[in-house]
């Protein structure tokens, strides 16, 4: 069988896993030859195609995510590694990165809160080169994951990965002081959410739930930033598209103003918090 041949069955098959099915047909292919997307379709679709491409197709047929697959994962034009540690970074948490360099292009210091991959972190690292960070994560695995991806973007040099978790007593002793800018893409899902197969069967579940109504872990951080932020600090945090009210009560309660942010489909995406004067 030839890779265009192979490309169109498998285009096939995978319309009952995903919403994209032909990409993802050429991104397997693509792994399998160990080529490009662009050169695979530029190259390779008369060859025969590589037996390796069927485990793969497999794969995403148990509704495995592709980043996964793959081992890595675009975000803000930076290649991430991911495993199932980490949650894989999305193209709505980008609104982070932008809220955050609009409101403190001049950070010195940032800290990310559960930091996964590092994608925030480091991306915002990446265009504030003057800028120092911190990401904490109570997971081994995912700060061995965020320092590979600090070390391959050579950014390892002005990012600390720390074990933290915001729930214990005493994690913000070793962080080293306040920050200008805080960046968190916390656990916000309902515990009883619907999610699709590849999300809840394949990510990690204490990065995605908190509690019945997904705010668990905004009420035991949010209270705590106003400790970790310097004068004219600024915390900026994702949030579920239903919960912009909620969080900006809870932020009110700790002493911030805040300012919504909306992604690319118009939802509440991220809640940007600074101190009332």
């Amino acid at each position: 069988m030839t890779i265009n041949e192979a490309l169109r069955t498998a285009a096939t098959v995978l319309e009952e896993t995903s919403d994209t099915p032909r990409l993802d047909a050429e991104l397997l292919m693509a792994e399998a030859l160990g080529v490009s997307r662009s050169d695979l379709l530029l190259r390779h679709t008369g060859d025969v195609a590589p037996a390796s491409f069927a485990a793969l197709l497999e794969r995403r047929r148990g509704h495995e995510p592709i980043a996964y697959i793959l081992g890595h994962q675009e975000f803000f034009g930076l290649e991430f590694r991911v495993s199932p540690a980490v949650l894989i970074p999305r193209g709505d948490s980008e609104v982070v990165v932008e809220a955050a360099l609009a409101a403190r292009p001049d950070a010195g210091r940032v800290l990310d809160c559960g930091t996964g991959s590092g994608a925030l972190l480091l991306t915002v690292l990446h265009r504030l080169p003057l800028a120092q960070g911190v990401g904490i994560d109570r997971s081994s695995e995912a700060l061995a994951m965020a320092q590979g991806n600090a070390e391959r973007l050579h950014l390892a040099d002005r990012a600390r990965m720390i074990a933290a978790d915001w729930d214990q007593p005493d994690w913000i002793e070793p962080l080293g002081g306040a920050f200008d800018l805080i960046l968190a893409n916390p656990p916000y899902v309902e515990d009883a959410a619907p999610l699709a197969p590849s999300v809840h069967a394949h990510e990690p579940h204490g990065a995605l739930f908190a509690g019945p109504e997904g705010l668990d872990a905004y009420r035991v951080l949010i209270p705590q930033l106003p400790a970790l932020l310097t004068p004219g600090g600024v915390a900026v945090l994702e949030i579920g598209a239903t919960q912009a009210e909620a969080v900006a009560a809870i932020a009110a309660e700790a002493g911030f103003a805040h300012r919504l942010h909306r992604d690319l489909g118009g939802r509440p995406r991220v809640v940007e918090l600074s101190q009332q004067q």
